[in-house]
């Protein structure tokens, strides 16, 4: 009886501390996501260091991708095949509108997020899977309904897309025709958002990630505050 006990009672000692460690951890990664925007947003903010920060935006982009992987738990193949649809089919609606128009409008890539693959860089693919996901997990347990998530999440997708654009502009990412951004992006964004996001509800595997919600709002402060500033 008192050798059950004490295996019992290390149990929940062994518990205790792998808590305290995730608690930790999650705390630990906070905090270097809330440093990379800030350093992030006072570096673009200075003429000076603009073009250093510029440079280093798509290693930023791959940082928030390795800390939500990181987060994620569940590698299943149901994961991998919607993460294989979010790259492909955002990357590829880029590589259309960027030669044709739709569905998006008319507009190019500049030199800033990296590698190109059909004039549209590998790291737009990214984005929209990191996008998708952090949209996506926000709405996964408290709307039961895939259309009407789709939808939520189509929105938010289109709501963030409004504060990065004007943002993306002035550092160089892309450029529209005439500089104007045109009613048919932010149309084109809900649909191919809605698509894949139809793609992230009907996909089984374990949606809840701990970190995801922190690093949307600090996405978001991020270009909100860049659109006051620049």
């Amino acid at each position: 009886m008192i050798v059950g006990q004490t295996k019992k009672q290390n149990e929940i000692s062994l518990l205790g501390i792998i808590q305290v460690i995730q608690q930790r951890k999650l705390l630990l990664f906070k905090l270097i996501i809330s440093i990379f925007y800030v350093v992030g947003i006072i570096g673009m903010s200075i003429p000076l260091t603009r073009p250093i920060f510029q440079m280093l935006t798509p290693f930023h982009l791959l940082l928030n991708l390795g800390i939500l992987l990181l987060f994620h738990l569940d590698w299943n193949k149901n994961f991998v095949v919607f993460s294989f649809f979010a790259f492909v089919l955002g990357f590829g609606s880029e590589a259309m509108g960027v030669h044709t128009g739709f569905p998006f409008g008319n507009y190019n890539y500049g030199p800033v997020l990296g590698i190109k693959l059909f004039e549209v860089p590998l790291m737009i693919g990214i984005n929209w899977f990191i996008l998708i996901y952090l949209s996506g997990q926000l709405f996964h347990k408290k709307i039961k309904n895939d259309w009407l998530a789709s939808v939520l999440g189509g929105g938010l997708m289109v709501a963030v897309d409004y504060l990065i654009e004007p943002v993306a502009m002035a550092l160089d990412f892309w450029s529209w025709e005439m500089d104007i951004i045109p009613l048919s992006n932010y149309l084109g964004w809900f649909g191919v958002a809605f698509i894949i996001h139809m793609i992230y509800r009907k996909s089984v595997f374990q949606k809840k990630n701990v970190i995801s919600t922190y690093l949307l709002i600090n996405l978001v402060l991020f270009f909100a505050t860049l659109n006051y500033i620049l």
